[in-house]
């Protein structure tokens, strides 16, 4: 019986999201009570299950929900598992959902936006649930890729500004390098063990140690990736920086998902996957070692931060480096207690800091104190002098990311732009032409050049992917780079021996009908629009929301995003790229990350930020 209630922990937030997007746009009323009794019917549904589950004994469920596609040596299925940590978890989530919903009821009041807010926050409960009841690395991805996509739309909630869009646009790009991490994890993983492997496999410690025994690099490699994925998800280092820029949203969304849930899913993925590294030394003392650098970091950034959100951020970040410690040594119920603590902290926090901020200005006409001595000042002044500075700048790692990440990766693609759409179509053309002669005789190819063929046209669609990525001029130019990019990704795995082109013709045909809506969309817009480039932000949404609708559910198509023919066929894809292509999966994997950065890029700067006209209210840059 309890198997058959499991999903209803996903129906319920999807029932209420897809309610809200019937209700009209003025319906406050109706849009906030759909969302509070949805978030209030999850809380007792979980209360309710929990309690039946420890009477029976607290033993882990694992149910095979649904399988959506199967072949000959993969199989991609919806699986679902519920544990203490699940438990923990989906209760935590359906509360603070119910409580930020009651409050935004009021807070957002006569918004413009009002609509949008719930639509999105009903999304990204959908998401969360699907993410800690995943029973799998596939399901967990498409609960991830949920999540990602409600914070880029809450961070730029208020679209029509300049910061919000930018910061939208930044913390959807370090999400995406999380996603490098998980997809590696999946691909090496189905490798391991010859399928899907579910996370209640993984509590087998025979099978686990077994594997791990005879395969001990690639076990490292696994892990190393749920590492980068979880420090990106949870603002560890040395992606810290972008937890305060997303704080850009409304202090209700920045309490739901930068306070308390979306910026623990990183501790999460490490306790679902803990018993697969729990025997690997190193990979322990390194996340430990992760965790005490950013918590010491993070506290030092806190103390002179003038913002009060940015303060919360910090201290969250310092308290989630002490969690991942506590992960990494086993203290599972340690961790989730401080989770539940931290969770509820960051969230009172955050929906009291206009009020707070309002008695300390008040305050400090009326009762003045001189400042209390520190910490600090006992140590040399040169020494804390240097800490302050280095702490006022946040340890300078958005320049580190900026230098080491994303300059080297723009200059590469601005010394590509002289590669317009004739002349790559006149070298391209052909050279995919002979790609797919070769594809047909493969029988006849040397073994060198097999090899050789798939890395030189992966490389080729990353080249048509970064282009993409830093054009400044052409909309459709930059449209027709990132679908290129993909038949190039298509053709290069396709000499992999036992390949399906089913497999092909299934990713393709997602990207071939997401391409041609997103054209249109952009050919509609310029039928009324001249001004239509990459240069700046455009705002078009204002005008034009139903367009912008369209091209954004196009860019999602084109990237991947779950559950389109796109994203299965990425996952077929990487299921036929052997274990010791790891240049090749780099590749390929790098791509697709790109492509979703592009395409996301591209929407926001046609769409959102300033209108570009004039007569339309602006608001400041820097507001």
């Amino acid at each position: 019986m309890m198997h058959l209630l499991l999903p209803l922990f996903v129906l319920v937030p999807l029932a209420g999201f897809l309610i809200s997007l019937l209700l009209k746009r003025r319906a406050e009323r109706a849009l906030s009570r759909t969302a509070y009794l949805t978030a209030g019917a999850q809380v007792l549904l979980v209360t309710l299950f929990t309690i039946a589950w420890a009477v029976s004994g607290f033993e882990a469920i694992n149910v095979k929900e649904l399988t959506v596609f199967r072949s000959r040596d993969y199989e991609f299925f919806i699986d679902l598992y519920f544990d203490r940590v699940t438990a923990v978890y989906l209760f935590m989530g359906a509360l603070l959902t119910f409580l930020i919903t009651v409050y935004s009821r009021y807070y957002l009041h006569r918004e413009e936006g009002y609509k949008r807010f719930f639509n999105t926050i009903l999304f990204f409960f959908s998401g969360y649930a699907l993410t800690v009841l995943a029973g799998n690395f596939e399901t967990l991805f498409i609960g991830w890729e949920v999540l990602g996509l409600s914070s880029f739309l809450l961070i730029a909630f208020y679209r029509d500004r300049y910061l919000p869009v930018k910061n939208a646009v930044k913390v959807f790009s370090i999400y995406r390098v999380g996603d490098v991490g998980l997809i590696l994890a999946m691909w090496m993983s189905h490798h391991l063990w010859h399928e899907n492997i579910t996370f209640h496999k993984l509590h087998n410690y025979e099978l686990v140690h077994d594997q791990l025994a005879a395969h001990s690099l690639v076990g490292i490699f696994i892990s190393l990736a749920v590492l980068l994925a979880a420090a990106a998800k949870s603002a560890q280092l040395p992606f810290s920086s972008w937890l305060p820029r997303a704080m850009e949203g409304p202090t209700p969304s920045s309490a739901i998902f930068y306070g308390s849930l979306s910026v623990h899913i990183g501790v999460f993925l490490l306790l679902r996957t803990f018993p697969f590294w729990e025997h690997q030394f190193s990979v322990r003392v390194l996340i430990g070692l992760l965790g005490l650098a950013t918590s010491l970091l993070a506290i030092a950034t806190a103390r002179v931060q003038s913002s009060v959100k940015a303060q919360i951020a910090y201290s969250s970040i310092a308290q989630i480096g002490l969690i991942f410690i506590e992960v990494a040594l086993g203290l599972e119920v340690l961790a989730l207690i401080h989770f539940m603590g931290n969770a509820f902290l960051r969230t009172y926090q955050l929906l009291v800091s206009p009020s707070v901020v309002t008695y300390l200005i008040r305050e400090q006409f009326y009762h003045f104190t001189p400042r209390e001595h520190s910490f600090e000042d006992t140590l040399p002044k040169r020494l804390e002098y240097t800490l302050y500075v280095l702490s006022l700048r946040e340890w300078d790692l958005d320049t580190f990311m900026y230098r080491r990440l994303w300059n080297p990766m723009k200059r590469m693609g601005r010394s590509l732009d002289r590669l317009n759409i004739n002349r790559s179509l006149a070298i391209l053309l052909p050279l995919y032409i002979a790609g797919l002669v070769a594809r047909w005789q493969v029988h006849r190819l040397n073994e060198g050049l097999l090899h050789a063929l798939p890395v030189v046209m992966a490389v080729i669609g990353l080249v048509l992917v970064l282009r993409a990525f830093t054009e400044r001029k052409h909309v459709r130019r930059a449209l027709a780079m990132v679908i290129m990019g993909h038949f190039w990704i298509a053709l290069a795995i396709s000499f992999n021996e036992h390949f399906d082109m089913g497999h092909s013709l299934l990713y393709l045909s997602g990207v071939a009908v997401s391409g041609a809506l997103a054209v249109f969309a952009i050919n509609r817009l310029r039928r009324t629009e001249r001004n239509v480039d990459l240069g700046r932000f455009h705002g078009h949404v204002f005008e034009h929301p139903r367009l912008a609708l369209l091209f954004l559910l196009a860019c999602l198509g084109m990237a991947g995003f779950p559950i389109t023919p796109t994203f299965l066929g990425e996952d077929l894809i990487f299921s036929h790229i052997h274990h010791d292509q790891l240049l090749l999966a780099a590749l390929v994997a790098f791509s697709f990350v790109l492509n979703g950065l592009a395409l996301i890029r591209i929407y926001a700067r046609v769409f959102l930020g300033p209108h570009v006209k004039t007569y339309h209210e602006v608001a400041y840059r820097s507001a």
